[in-house]
C-alpha cells in the first residue's frame, strides 16, 4: 500500500497539465514583530482563460520569541490579477490564530515573491509577544508540474 502512495504521490504531476493547476512546496521569510521562517505548500489555479490566478496555501511559521521556539500555523489566499507579465501583482491575506494580514506585493513569474503589508493583532497568546504591524516577506513557491 505504501508503495503505491508513493508511486501516485511521485507520478501525480504527469496526470495533469501545467495550465490546469500548480502546486508544490514553499518557502519564506518574513519580519513581522520577529523574524519567521513559513514553510508549507500552495495550490495555484489559473481561472478566466489564465488571465487571473488565485492561490491557497498552508505554512508552518518557525520563530524564537521570549527563549522558546514557536510553531504557528497560517494560511494565506492570494489573488493575481494578471498573468500576462513576467512580473505580476499580487494581494494577499494571510491569517493565523493571533493575526490577520493584508500584503501587496510583486511576483516574478509567481515563483519569487516580494510582499509588504500590516499585520493586525486579533488575539495576543499570554507567553507570546504581540504579532501585529508592518511586515515585509521574501519567499519562493517550488512548483512541481509547471514543466
Amino acid at each position: 500500500m505504501k508503495k503505491i502512495i508513493l508511486l501516485i504521490l511521485l507520478g501525480f504531476p504527469t496526470f495533469s497539465q501545467a495550465q490546469d493547476f500548480i502546486l508544490g512546496p514553499t518557502i519564506s521569510y518574513q519580519t513581522q514583530a520577529g523574524n519567521w521562517l513559513k514553510i508549507g505548500g500552495y495550490y495555484l489555479q489559473p481561472i478566466a482563460n489564465n488571465a487571473v490566478g488565485i492561490k491557497l496555501e498552508v505554512n508552518a511559521q518557525l520563530g524564537h520569541s521570549r527563549n522558546k521556539f514557536i510553531v504557528i500555523p497560517e494560511g494565506s489566499f492570494t489573488l493575481y490579477p494578471t498573468f500576462n507579465n513576467l512580473i505580476v501583482p499580487f494581494t494577499e491575506a494571510e491569517l493565523t490564530p493571533y493575526t490577520l494580514t493584508p500584503k501587496i506585493g510583486l511576483s516574478v513569474a509567481t515563483i519569487v515573491e516580494f510582499g509588504f503589508g500590516y499585520g493586525f493583532d486579533i488575539k495576543t497568546k499570554t507567553d507570546l509577544k504581540p504579532i501585529k504591524g508592518f511586515t515585509f516577506s521574501l519567499g519562493i513557491n517550488i512548483p512541481l508540474n509547471a514543466f
